[in-house]
């Protein structure tokens, strides 16, 4: 095909992927491949092919008599949602995947020195709390990191506890926006998004 322009190299295969939590306000990477600033933490494990960015903007149509396509297409929403299945167990990640939630130490009912137990209990209606994200991609040298400054666990959890099976967490972030700052903004060090002169 004439014009056609084919470049392998731009084809991104996410050989690690890292996803990022943090305090609503933390401070952000400032490029693709840094180190993490101070006050973010790292899920860790997770599921080999549960993580996933997905973008869902919402449209409305004006319909006329005048003709059978829509007159006017223009969008009333926006939407942007993060999935991914954690692997480890911690306070952290059961405090991210509940959408919050306090974590105390209790002492055991059949005593002994030494031992601590803990116990969870997740938010209550309206104690939700947002966090920040960053979902990290590296694909060889290039470097993707999407950087998410307000979200919260929207979904339901569902745990399966099999025998044979490890046991995920389930985190689904819906991205929360405002019309002072990007809801979410991509930063890479990738040369195919250098504009062509």
């Amino acid at each position: 095909m004439a014009g056609e322009i084919t470049n392998a190299t731009q084809i991104v295969v996410p050989a690690r992927t890292r996803l990022w939590l943090g305090i609503v306000g933390t401070e952000a990477p400032a490029d693709a491949s840094a180190a993490m600033p101070d006050g973010w933490y790292s899920v860790g494990l997770t599921t080999e092919d549960s993580l996933k960015f997905n973008e869902e903007p919402q449209f409305e149509q004006v319909k006329s008599a005048q003709t059978d396509f829509p007159s006017r297409t223009f969008q009333t929403s926006d939407s942007a949602t993060i999935e991914v299945d954690l692997q480890q167990w911690n306070a952290k990640n059961f405090k991210a995947v509940f959408g919050g939630g306090t974590i105390t130490e209790i002492t055991p009912s059949g005593g002994g020195a030494g031992v601590k137990h803990y116990k969870f209990a997740p938010p209550r209606i309206g104690g939700r709390t947002e966090i920040a994200c960053c979902i990290e991609v590296i694909d060889g040298a290039k470097s993707y990191r999407y950087i998410i400054p307000r979200a919260m666990q929207m979904e339901g959890v569902q745990t399966d506890l099999q025998k044979a099976k490890e046991a995920v967490l389930p985190l689904r972030l819906a991205v929360q926006g405002g019309d002072d700052s990007d809801a979410w903004y991509l930063i890479t060090n990738d040369p195919a998004f250098a504009e062509a002169a």
